[in-house]
């Protein structure tokens, strides 16, 4: 099992970020979850990111357990870089 912390960037996590998210975690076998303080929830369910209600500088934990945990963490750590980035 991997577990790394994030922060939750200054767009927060709305609506169409969280389905993105959602998509990348389902490209993946194990399981991952987010946490944010004492909730934890299936970061391959919609409702379950957005029942998160994180919201911008927000301290979230990813977890992974699974034969693919390593890729997962290394690409979702970097979907939450990619979110916080201004596009022109």
């Amino acid at each position: 099992m991997l577990v790394r912390e994030t922060v939750i960037g200054s767009k927060g996590l709305p609506m169409e970020s969280a389905v993105r998210l959602m998509r990348r975690a389902n490209e993946y076998s194990c399981l991952v979850a987010l946490q944010r303080g004492d909730r934890s929830v299936n970061a391959k369910s919609l409702l379950g990111i957005l029942s998160l209600a994180a919201e911008s500088g927000d301290a979230v934990r990813l977890i992974a357990d699974g034969a693919d945990e390593e890729e997962a963490v290394r690409d979702l750590l970097l979907f939450f870089e990619e979110t916080d980035v201004e596009k022109p």
